[in-house]
């Protein structure tokens, strides 16, 4: 388990992005495998909300066993379907975003709120700043157990954290071994014990991840070279995300954070940034 400012949170996430008509099914799947933390947003452009929240009914499993993450959106980044009056206030927009989400999922309380990205790319604008000071609203209100953001740059989290009365518990971002595994955002992570959840390490690292050292590392260790980087993940102290529709994957990236990775491994993974 993971600590997020007294929380233990599951040490691997199941992500829900881009499932479509198939996300109740495979929410549902990932539940019945293991999984124990699921990551939503209110964007109906890239996720199916209401779906994710038929799986968590149909799972029988008690409310404090799972772990529920989803996030505020920008209309930027929605389609026509915006869960909340574009036109409103930025607070009254978060707060019906959400009631949309609590709606949706069937809570009363989320267990992580992100913002799904900064305003604007690379800073911190006076808009985010509204929106973060109605998050730390909800999150006194109770609503919302913990907070967090997404797809955010080290120098818009180093204004945000200067700034925030309620520190973010989470940083979302896609992790990419070109830039030493988001190596900058993840120092400020480590200076505000904020937990980095790392995103699309898969699909982000298609080239690194072919490298033959990857494989004969995978095959020495024991795991397939997507569990490996999950493992790897972990072992930097992040939280990795898997999307996987097989029922096999989810059981091997499961099983995966269990093995044992010789920190001669680790830096050698490290080192595929370049």
């Amino acid at each position: 388990m993971i600590n997020a400012q007294g929380i233990q949170v599951p040490p691997i996430m199941y992500g829900t992005a881009w499932k479509e008509n198939r996300t109740a099914e495979l929410t549902s799947l990932a539940l019945s495998t293991g999984f124990r933390a699921i990551d939503t947003a209110n964007q109906r452009k890239h996720y199916v909300e209401t779906a994710v929240g038929q799986a968590l009914a149909a799972s029988g499993l008690p409310r404090g066993d799972v772990f529920v993450q989803t996030k505020f959106t920008y209309p930027r980044g929605q389609d026509h379907r915006i869960p909340y009056d574009p036109r409103a206030p930025w607070p009254q927009a978060v707060r019906q975003s959400l009631a949309s989400s609590k709606a949706h999922l069937g809570l009363q309380i989320i267990d992580a709120y992100l913002l799904h990205g900064p305003w604007a790319s690379g800073g911190w604008h006076d808009i985010d700043r509204e929106v973060w000071t109605t998050m730390e609203a909800l999150h006194r209100e109770g609503t919302v157990r913990l907070l967090g953001v997404s797809n955010i740059s080290a120098a818009a989290l180093r204004s945000l954290c200067a700034e925030a009365t309620i520190l973010p518990a989470f940083v979302q971002n896609r992790c990419y071994a070109s830039t030493g595994w988001d190596r900058e955002v993840r120092a400020v992570c480590r200076t505000h014990g904020i937990v980095y959840q790392a995103f699309s390490l898969l699909t982000a690292n298609q080239r690194e991840l072919a490298a033959p050292r990857v494989s004969q590392i995978a095959a020495r260790v024991g795991l397939t070279i997507e569990g490996l980087a999950f493992r790897f993940a972990a072992a930097l102290g992040m939280l990795p995300l898997t999307g996987t529709s097989s029922a096999t994957h989810m059981r091997a990236d499961l099983d995966a954070l269990a093995i044992p990775l010789p920190d001669a491994d680790v830096q050698a993974l490290e080192s595929l940034a370049g």
